[in-house]
């Protein structure tokens, strides 16, 4: 088993919180993990991207070569499209449908749709919207995670065991609303049967 994640999206969106849970599931597993953090991590409202590589055997760096990430897990649109050039021609990118603007000549909307839908394996969901509709808006990153799982290679109860252990110090209404997203995103997600 190898899966090579990016993960991207904007300072502040949660990117790190996912990292965390693919990490502690991974590890739990007794599998190899590594991780980079590449840019901007301490920046709210800064691009952010962090290499996340799993493996049955031992990873000697963890950077993610162009043209070998297994999915692409990103919080924002245009973050997306910015990494392809290291997704696989098989590839999966899971994606927000909705975009973050934090920058004067953000990209035409239609444009990146088109893009996307362009791709052989993606998955665009309103995660904002589903997140406030469910009365959970600060846990659309974990409806991300849940629309993301069957590309990821660790089982859905797995990621729902480090949810719990993860976020437990910050009580059971964070863990409960995490849950809820997790599984939320995963009837969302992709299928990769």
């Amino acid at each position: 088993m190898k899966t090579d994640i990016i993960l991207c999206g904007v300072g502040g969106q949660g990117i790190l919180s996912i990292a965390a849970i693919i990490g502690e599931a991974a590890m739990n597993e007794n599998l190899y993990i590594k991780q980079a953090e590449v840019h901007g991590m301490s920046q709210r409202g800064g691009n952010v991207q962090s290499n996340l590589r799993i493996s049955s055997e031992p990873i000697y760096s963890d950077l993610i070569p162009k043209g070998s990430a297994n999915v692409i897990i990103s919080m924002e649109p245009m973050e997306a499209l910015r990494y392809l050039p290291y997704l696989r021609n098989d590839g999966w990118v899971i994606t927000s449908s909705t975009p973050f603007k934090n920058i004067s000549n953000y990209p035409n909307e239609a444009e990146l749709n088109a893009a996307l839908s362009k791709l052989p394996h993606v998955v665009s969901i309103d995660i904002e919207t589903m997140a406030r509709d469910n009365n959970i808006p600060r846990s659309a990153n974990m409806i991300l995670l849940g629309a993301a799982q069957a590309t990821i290679g660790i089982e859905y109860d797995k990621l729902e065991d480090a949810i719990r252990r993860v976020f437990a110090r910050k009580g059971e209404k964070i863990v409960d609303d995490n849950l809820k997203a997790l599984k939320l995103g995963k009837e969302n997600g992709a299928n990769t049967d």
